[in-house]
């Protein structure tokens, strides 16, 4: 971490946002072998039972928001070439961590000329640029960090989005988790001022859905009405996510059962509700056991 952006406020509040987003990334990740069987999976959340295995490992979630994190840390602020950079390290690294088709086509690219970034973003998906839930699964921590500044909030989130998805579907997606996460982390958690911040697409209008349901509907209608992720779409996974961090917004391990319950792309909004309650929460009080099984974080080698 960089001196001139050192311990303060934002920088506890993203790594804070940061754990929980990996937790819940492992967490959902956990439940697809189930989803052979939907109803022995639908069960097994309903009784609160995780699955049996050891090892909790985060996916592409986490490891994009890793090379955000890292760059905030270093320049305190989106340097977007930079940020390709990240990115694209992290998936030369390790590309099985389950990136979407599109960043498999376009993070190599970024290797070779991070700073074509614009070309190769807008090239996507027929020059429509990517619409996924990809720039909102890996934000909060950004939210969290400029949680003092929604203005900053908002712009800085559309820079991290630009990167990798042109359509404004996409950007409008990350701006959402940031602006919750930033709200979380201020204990001011509300669907109506997400919605207010969030730029006019499909996702702003589901998240005006949102914040009409009441926290008493279940989950799975929720989930029905709102979107789960299925589509890999923003609109299909923001709305959704964020609604389950503000049914929960100070109980983490509450709000990734309630997500879970959604089924669909379950990792990433998982990932994005934690991401969200945890800027305010941290990870303390979720169970031992959970932290013990979830692969840990760099740097973190003894604390699973």
């Amino acid at each position: 971490m960089s001196t001139a952006h050192g311990d303060d406020a934002g920088s506890a509040a993203a790594r804070r946002s940061l754990e929980g987003l990996a937790l819940g990334d492992a967490f959902g990740e956990r439940w697809f072998p189930l989803f052979r069987d939907p109803r022995q999976a639908y069960e097994e959340v309903r009784a609160r039972r995780m699955p049996e295995e050891a090892d909790w490992h985060w996916t592409d979630d986490t490891a994009m928001a890793l090379g955000l994190v890292r760059v905030l840390d270093q320049y305190g602020e989106v340097r977007q070439r930079e940020l390709a950079l990240a990115f694209a390290l992290g998936h030369d690294a390790d590309p099985a961590r389950g990136y979407g088709h599109g960043m498999h086509q376009l993070l190599p690219r970024l290797l070779q000329e991070p700073g074509r970034w614009p070309e190769f973003s807008r090239e996507l998906f027929g020059g429509e640029g990517s619409l996924g839930n990809g720039a909102a699964m890996r934000v909060a921590p950004l939210g969290a960090r400029f949680h003092a500044d929604l203005a900053r909030t908002v712009e800085q989130a559309t820079r991290s989005a630009e990167v990798t998805h042109a359509h404004p579907e996409g950007v409008a997606g990350a701006v959402a988790v940031a602006v919750a996460a930033a709200l979380s982390a201020t204990g001011r958690l509300g669907l109506a001022e997400v919605v207010a911040l969030t730029p006019d697409s499909a996702t702003r209008d589901g998240l005006a859905r949102a914040a009409g349901l009441p926290f008493a509907t279940e989950p799975w209608k929720a989930a029905d009405i709102l979107g789960n992720g299925e589509r890999i779409r923003a609109d299909d996974t923001v709305p959704f996510a964020v609604w389950s961090a503000a049914r929960h917004p100070d109980d983490l391990v509450a709000a990734l059962w309630t997500t879970a319950e959604g089924f669909g792309d379950v990792d990433t909004t998982c990932a994005i509700t934690g991401g969200i309650v945890a800027a305010r929460t941290g990870v303390d009080a979720v169970p031992a056991q959970w932290l013990e099984r979830r692969e840990p974080l760099p740097g973190q080698a003894g604390r699973r």
